[in-house]
C-alpha cells in the first residue's frame, strides 16, 4: 500500500550550514562576498581585462596561474552558497529570508559575471598556445582557454559588457524570477468528486497522470483557464527576455541566438542538423506509438490530456522505499561505485521528494559541495516516479566524477549534461522490463516511450516555437495570442495526426521555465541530444561492458574539457552523421514495435 505523501523525504543540507538563520550561514555568506571583492582586487592588480596584446613572459604566466587558482576557489565557494540558498527557495518560494538572501547574493555575483568577461577579454589578447606550452596550469585548462580565446571575438566593449551584466539583474534575471515565483504560487480552481478545490498548479498538472479520463480533462481545462488569467505578465516576461537575448547576440556579433547556443554547447550546426534530420524521420514512428496508446485506452485519438495517462496495470506500487531499494540494486549491477552513490543519496537525505505548495514543479539535480549533490523531485508512486529518480541520480553520479575537477574544467555543456542520467535511467528501465509480466511490460514501455516522445517530439515543438519567437521578436513584441498560435503550430507540425488537433496545449510557453532564462536560450535540443547520445553509449556498453567501463568515468569527468565531437570519438561515435542518431532512434523504434505488439494482444486489434 502506498504510504502517505507526508512520509516522503525532505532533503538535508546541514552539511553546509545548520540553517539560514544560523551565525555559521551568515559568516559563510559574508566570507563569500569578501572573497568576490578580493578577487576583483586581484584582477585589478594583475591587469586582467586589458585587450592590448600582452607579452608571453614569466610575469604573464604567473598572473595566469595565480588568477586561475583563486578564480576556481571563489567560483566553487559561490556555487555552494548559491545551491544552499536555492535548496530553500525551490522547496518553498514563499520563504522570504531565502528569497532575500538569493537577491542579495545576486547583487554580488554580478561582479563574477564582470570578471568572467574581463578574463575572457584578457585571454583573447594572449598567445594561448604559447601559454599552454609553458604552464602546467594552462595545460590543465587548455580547452577552457581556447574557448575563451574564441569567445573574446564576440565581446562588446568593456563598458558595454559591464553595463549588460549590471542591467541583467533588473532585466532578464528579474523576469525569470517573476516567472518562477509567480507560477509556483499559482492556485487552480478545479471541481473533483463534486467538490470545488483550490490546488497548486503543480498538483493539478500531476493530475495528467490520473487513470480517470474525466479527472484529466477537468485538470487540463482548469489549468488552461488559470494560465489564461496569468498570460499577460508571463507574455511580458518572455518578450522581455527574448528581446534582451536578441539584442545582446546581435551586439556581440552572433548571427543568431542559436549560433551562440551551439558555441556554448560545444557542437556545430552540422551536428544539430544531423540530429534533427534523424528526429524528423522518426515522427511517423512516434505517431504509431501514440495511436497504439489510444487503442489501449479505448480512444479513437489521444487528446493532449491523455499524453500522460497510465496504460497497463503494473503489479508494483513503486513506493518510495521500493524505488530506493530497486535503484540501489540495479545500479549495483553496473558497478559498486554507482551503487554506493545511490546508497548515499537515499541514506544521507540528498532527495526532497514530497510535492507541496510553494515547491517548484518538476525535478532536478544540483551540485552542493565536494562529491555531494541534492535532488528535487515531486515523487509519484509509479514507475515514472522511479525512472525520474534514477535519471536525477545519474546527474549526481556525473557530479561525483566531476568532483576532482576545478570549476572551470567542469563547465559541462547542456548537450553532455544528460549523458549519465540517460544511462542510469536505461539501466533501471531494462531491469524493470525483465522482471515485469505482460501488463507490467506495457506500463514500463509506455512510461519510457512517453518520455522519449516528450524528448524527441515535444522538444522539437519547443525548439520550433523558440526559433519562431526569436525571429518575430526582432521586429516587435508578441501578444499572448501570437505566442499561443506559434506554440499550437509547432505542436501540429510535430505531433501531427498522433494527437487531436483540437485539444493541444497553447500555454506550454508559460509552463516551461526554460524559456525564461537568458543564459539558457534553446534549452531544448540538448535534451534530445542527451537522450540519443545516452542510448548510443548504452549500446556501446552492451557490446563491450568492461571496455566501456574503463573509459566511461573518465568521459564523465572530462565533459567540460573538450568538444563533444572529440569526446564522442573516444567511443567510436560520429555525431556529425545522421546515421549515429538513426541508430539511437532505432532503439526506441524497437520499443515502439514491442509496445504495439503487446497492445494488439491486449486489445485484439492490429497495429495501424
Amino acid at each position: 500500500m502506498t504510504k502517505p505523501e507526508n512520509k516522503l523525504p525532505h532533503w538535508d543540507v546541514s552539511a553546509v550550514y545548520p540553517g539560514l538563520e544560523s551565525p555559521e550561514f551568515e559568516e559563510g555568506f559574508q566570507s563569500v562576498i569578501k572573497a568576490i571583492d578580493q578577487l576583483v582586487e586581484l584582477f585589478d592588480e594583475h591587469g586582467i581585462g586589458q585587450r592590448e596584446p600582452a607579452p608571453l613572459d614569466e610575469a604573464t604566466v604567473q598572473s595566469l596561474e595565480t588568477v586561475l587558482e583563486r578564480y576556481n576557489d571563489v567560483l566553487k565557494r559561490t556555487r555552494t552558497l548559491r545551491a544552499y540558498i536555492a535548496s530553500f527557495v525551490t522547496t518553498d518560494t514563499r520563504n522570504e529570508l531565502a528569497q532575500a538572501k538569493r537577491s542579495e547574493l545576486q547583487q554580488h555575483t554580478v561582479k563574477l559575471s564582470l570578471l568572467d568577461t574581463r578574463f575572457t577579454a584578457w585571454i583573447g589578447s594572449l598567445d594561448v598556445e604559447g601559454l599552454i606550452e609553458r604552464s602546467a596550469a594552462a595545460r590543465e585548462h587548455a580547452f577552457f582557454l581556447r574557448k575563451a580565446k574564441e569567445l573574446a571575438a564576440h565581446l562588446m566593449s568593456p563598458a558595454e559588457e559591464a553595463l549588460a551584466a549590471e542591467l541583467n539583474l533588473t532585466g532578464s534575471t528579474a523576469w525569470a524570477k517573476l516567472h518562477g515565483d509567480f507560477t509556483s504560487q499559482l492556485m487552480v480552481t478545479i471541481e473533483l468528486d463534486g467538490e470545488v478545490k483550490e490546488l497548486p498548479m503543480s498538483a493539478v498538472r500531476n493530475l495528467a497522470h490520473d487513470p480517470d479520463r474525466e479527472v484529466r480533462r477537468r485538470a487540463y481545462e482548469a489549468e488552461l483557464a488559470t494560465w489564461r488569467k496569468a498570460e499577460v505578465p508571463l507574455a511580458a516576461a518572455i518578450n522581455s527576455i527574448k528581446g534582451e537575448v536578441n539584442t545582446l547576440a546581435r551586439r556581440r556579433g552572433w548571427d543568431s541566438p542559436l549560433d551562440a547556443s551551439l558555441f556554448y554547447n560545444n557542437i556545430d550546426r552540422q551536428t544539430l542538423d544531423a540530429m534533427m534530420e534523424a528526429a524528423y524521420e522518426s515522427f511517423p514512428d512516434f505517431r504509431r506509438y501514440l495511436r497504439a496508446k489510444a487503442r489501449a485506452l479505448g480512444l479513437p485519438v489521444l487528446a493532449w490530456y491523455d499524453l500522460f495517462a497510465p496504460v497497463g496495470r503494473d503489479e508494483k506500487a513503486w513506493t518510495f522505499e521500493e524505488t530506493a531499494q530497486f535503484i540501489i540494486e540495479q545500479f549495483g549491477t553496473y558497478s559498486p561505485k554507482l551503487r554506493k552513490l545511490a546508497e548515499r543519496a537515499f541514506g544521507e537525505r540528498w532527495i526532497d521528494a514530497e510535492p507541496r505548495p510553494g515547491k517548484v514543479d518538476g525535478a532536478f539535480c544540483m551540485w552542493l559541495k565536494g562529491d555531494e549533490s541534492r535532488i528535487l523531485s515531486n515523487y509519484k508512486p509509479a514507475f515514472a516516479g522511479m525512472s525520474t529518480l534514477a535519471h536525477e541520480l545519474g546527474h549526481a553520479y556525473h557530479n561525483l566524477n566531476l568532483s576532482s575537477r576545478t570549476m572551470l574544467q567542469r563547465r559541462t555543456p547542456m548537450t553532455l549534461a544528460e549523458t549519465a542520467s540517460i544511462f542510469c535511467q536505461t539501466i533501471v528501465r531494462q531491469a524493470a522490463l525483465q522482471e515485469a509480466d505482460v501488463r507490467g511490460q506495457i506500463t514500463i514501455l509506455e512510461a519510457s516511450l512517453q518520455s522519449a516522445c516528450q524528448v524527441v517530439v515535444d522538444i522539437t515543438s519547443r525548439f520550433l516555437f523558440e526559433q519562431g519567437v526569436f525571429e518575430k521578436r526582432n521586429q516587435r513584441e508578441l501578444s499572448p495570442e501570437e505566442l499561443k498560435g506559434l506554440m499550437l503550430d509547432a505542436q501540429r507540425q510535430t505531433y501531427g495526426e498522433g494527437l487531436d488537433s483540437d485539444t493541444l496545449h497553447p500555454y506550454m510557453w508559460a509552463v516551461k521555465p526554460h524559456y525564461y532564462s537568458a543564459e539558457r536560450s534553446f534549452y531544448n535540443y540538448p535534451y534530445m541530444f542527451g537522450l540519443l547520445f545516452g542510448l548510443g553509449l548504452y549500446a556501446r556498453y552492451l557490446d563491450d561492458p568492461e571496455g566501456f567501463k574503463a573509459g566511461y568515468d573518465q568521459l564523465l569527468s572530462s565533459t567540460g574539457m573538450g568538444d563533444v565531437a572529440e569526446l564522442a570519438a573516444q567511443f567510436g561515435i560520429n555525431i556529425r552523421s545522421p546515421d549515429f542518431w538513426r541508430s539511437s532512434l532505432d532503439v526506441i523504434r524497437e520499443d515502439i514495435d514491442r509496445f504495439e505488439s503487446l497492445i494488439a494482444q491486449q486489445t485484439n486489434t492490429p497495429p495501424r
